[in-house]
């Protein structure tokens, strides 16, 4: 009977044991939960609270939809221009005569024709998939003409120095040596010959603006002859951003002496004529398949918007040049000129033609004999050319507004 009541009690007191474990476990499992939903809670109220203050503050990093209208034009949207402009700050002008737009902000112009795919961008040709048109009497563009041009140009993330300098950077540059071949050029007293100086000073100007990381295409680097008409040729399919001719003075009158910059300037009376002139003889590189209609008068007023450009840069850049030239060396500066040198017509980039000096000089034949003396004229003109690019946009900004 003890024996029964000794190990009744021992099994009592083991099964006391596992009940107390078993209360434990409970407790500590309850004590877990309870701290993972304290934990839990705590997150929740954090991530409430974050979304609140960036829904009251405004996000930086998510920019706002822009809310324009679109139109469907044969299966394709289409988006009012002058909306487009109104919502990003961009001055907006419409010729009704011509059917041409032009949008401008800070240093960048965009120039549209209703009824064509080709748009001029800062002076450069962009071909749209769809043409411009006019929908209920206002211009229309295609959506793509917000995503791959507006939006690059005119980019919201980027501060406006740091937009201009990214799209005004010189990439490619072609270099015209003047005459060669057959063409001697201007011949000094010594024998020195312009096609000679033209080519050295070319090589020179090429290596440095290459060591820079800008692509160069040269008309001629050997002793040959270029006509005229293919130099510019050259030019413009490079798809290059400055067209820059190499070369050297003489005059009958031998006590003249100086370094000078040509820009292309017709006669201003008849530029209409120059124009239809333009389109006619010059290989203008577009894709035939961007005009809607083969009008010359058409062609004619896209290559005006492209002249008038290039005229205004060309002459910030021969006015960088020379004011660089002045500071750098102990030579006469006889300053920027407009002139119609064949070499410069039709070419579709900002293009400058310089007359590095006199070979009709004694003096200034003496120095570009000198090797050195060519190289310091051809830094001058690198740091000309970089000059150009960096000064050259507050210039345009404060033209365009």
């Amino acid at each position: 009977m003890r024996r029964f009541e000794l190990v009744a009690k021992t099994m009592c007191f083991g099964a006391t044991i596992e009940t107390q474990k078993v209360k434990r476990k409970m407790q500590n499992h309850n004590f877990r939960l309870k701290n993972k939903l304290k934990t839990f809670e705590f997150w929740v109220v954090v991530f409430t609270f974050s979304f609140l203050l960036l829904n009251f503050m405004g996000c930086a990093t998510i920019p706002k939809r822009e809310t324009l209208p679109t139109y469907k034009i044969g299966g394709i949207t289409y988006i009012p221009l002058i909306s487009l402009c109104d919502l990003r700050n961009i001055e907006y002008q419409y010729d009704t005569f011509s059917r041409t737009a032009s949008l401008s902000k800070g240093a960048h112009k965009i120039d549209l024709m209703v009824g064509q795919r080709l748009v001029l961008v800062d002076g450069s040709s962009r071909t749209l998939r769809y043409p411009v048109d006019i929908y209920q009497g206002a211009v229309v563009v295609p959506y793509q003409f917000r995503q791959k041009i507006l939006d690059p140009l005119f980019k919201e993330s980027l501060s406006p120095s740091q937009a201009d300098l990214h799209l005004l950077e010189i990439q490619k540059v072609v270099i015209d040596p003047g005459h060669g071949g057959t063409d001697p050029g201007a011949i000094g007293r010594t024998g020195l010959k312009e096609k000679d100086i033209n080519l050295d000073i070319a090589k020179r100007l090429s290596s440095l603006l290459k060591s820079d990381g800008i692509k160069v295409v040269m008309t001629r680097s050997t002793d040959i002859f270029i006509p005229l008409a293919r130099r510019v040729d050259i030019a413009n399919n490079s798809g290059a951003d400055l067209f820059i001719s190499i070369h050297t003075n003489a005059n009958r009158v031998r006590s003249l002496r100086g370094f000078e910059v040509y820009y292309l300037t017709p006669d201003m009376i008849n530029d209409a004529r120059w124009a239809m002139e333009a389109v006619e003889n010059i290989s203008l590189n577009f894709d035939k398949s961007c005009f809607a209609s083969q009008s010359p008068i058409v062609k004619a007023i896209l290559w005006d918007m492209i002249h008038t450009y290039s005229r205004a840069q060309s002459i910030g850049l021969a006015r960088a040049i020379c004011q660089t030239i002045g500071q750098n060396l102990n030579t006469k500066i006889l300053g920027i000129k407009g002139a119609n040198f064949q070499v410069l017509k039709g070419a579709s980039m900002p293009a400058i033609l310089i007359e590095v000096g006199f070979l009709s000089n004694n003096d200034e034949e003496r120095m570009l004999k000198n090797s050195y003396y060519r190289q310091q004229v051809t830094e001058a003109i690198a740091v000309g050319i970089d000059s150009y690019a960096q000064a050259e946009r507050p210039l345009m900004e404060a033209a365009r507004r």
